[in-house]
């Protein structure tokens, strides 16, 4: 593994840093960089070898993305990695005709996978949505067809398979199910939409208008999509909360190489009590965040998972993105106008911050769910 680690460091060092910048001001990045993601074997990370993956402990997979979060944008991590939430329900509760079908071509990098689940009407509120699928006969053959919306959804412009909840049934989350739709679908229709942040990540607006997919593109069960959703939802959570240790400890390094180097009054920066204290305060916040990262990670490797972990998940997602707001505002401070200048990994960490503490769930809605799963 550790041979594999050197090559990914490589890779990020030399095909993804000279480039983020750029691309960042682009507005994307290539789509060839999935393939040769895919041909690296950075896609596979944690998934079975007979879909082209090649299975590791979280941990050991966590850690390889923090690679990634090395090169400072989380746009380029959402995007790159968008399979890592669209193609879990597909493995997990998908027939097997269906998963040969997609996740070869999606680990590989020849083709791109995003979930779509939030609506205009509601994001965290999954058991509520309203993107409708009717079952209908066509030619003798079961299909669905879809009518409705989806809305910031990652990947969402160039996905080739969108991993879709839907509502099949009746209201509440007994009613939800889950397809997948081809991005080429008649009827479907996508928008981009724009930013304060993760820039070079495409993120759109997706219509469906009588958009039909065959009956055997249903992931599991009619109206078990619910459950499928929220076992999915803390996995998110859980590389959310890593990527935000990732980019804290970013933060920190650019912000120490410019306190150690920049002069003021006669002396560096970080000869100032005032500047030493706040990277001694972003280093002591971003090590208890990355100790209670590293133990929940623990926990899971070794199948110790009940409800206190998954409330332990939702907190520690919180947990995690405050100690990176903490961060970013930190090192921009450190950095002075620097700080404000674009082209600085901290000036677009700080653009990015709050995406962080709104994707996946936000903070309000994560402290819900933890007190329901402790039973307080």
């Amino acid at each position: 593994m550790e041979d594999f680690f050197r090559s990914v460091e490589r890779f990020v060092n030399e095909q993804i840093k000279p480039h983020i910048n750029d691309w960042d001001e682009a507005g994307e990045f290539p789509r060839e960089l999935y393939r040769q993601a895919g041909e690296l074997g950075l896609l596979g990370l944690g998934y079975p070898e007979e879909v082209g993956g090649f299975e590791c402990t979280l941990a050991d997979r966590l850690k390889l993305s923090n690679l990634v979060c090395s090169a400072g944008s989380g746009g380029l991590l959402a995007g790159l990695f968008s399979h890592n939430i669209g193609l879990p329900p597909l493995l997990n509760h998908g027939s097997e005709a269906l998963v040969q079908l997609i996740a070869p071509a999606v680990l590989k990098g020849e083709a791109i996978s995003a979930l779509a689940i939030t609506e205009p009407s509601g994001g965290s509120d999954v058991a509520n949505l309203k993107t409708k699928a009717d079952l209908f006969q066509k030619d003798g053959v079961p299909h669905y067809r879809i009518n409705g919306e989806k809305v910031f959804i990652t990947s969402g412009v160039r996905a080739d398979w969108l991993t879709v909840a839907v509502r099949t049934g009746e209201p509440g989350a007994r009613g939800i199910s889950v397809l997948m739709v081809p991005g080429n679908a008649k009827g479907l229709t996508r928008s981009p939409l724009k930013k304060t942040g993760w820039w070079m990540s495409d993120t759109a607006s997706i219509y469906f208008d009588n958009v039909e997919v065959p009956a055997t593109y249903l992931v599991g069960k009619e109206g078990k999509g619910f459950r499928i959703i929220m076992e999915n939802f803390n996995t998110e959570r859980l590389m959310l909360a890593g990527a935000c240790v990732g980019f804290s400890r970013v933060c920190l390094n650019e912000a120490l190489d410019w306190a150690q180097n920049r002069h003021t009054f006669g002396k560096r920066l970080m000869d100032h009590q005032v500047i030493a204290h706040k990277l001694a305060d972003m280093r002591m916040k971003i090590r208890a965040t990355e100790a209670w990262f590293d133990e929940t990670i623990a926990r899971i490797d070794k199948g110790d998972i009940n409800e206190e972990l998954v409330a332990d998940i939702c907190l520690l997602k919180n947990q995690a993105t405050q100690t990176l707001q903490h961060c970013a505002n930190e090192a921009v401070q450190i950095l002075g106008g620097m700080g404000f200048m674009r082209g600085s990994s901290t000036e677009r960490i700080y653009r990015e911050v709050k995406v962080m503490c709104i994707g996946g769930g936000a903070e309000e809605i994560m402290k819900e769910l933890a007190i329901r799963q402790l039973a307080w």
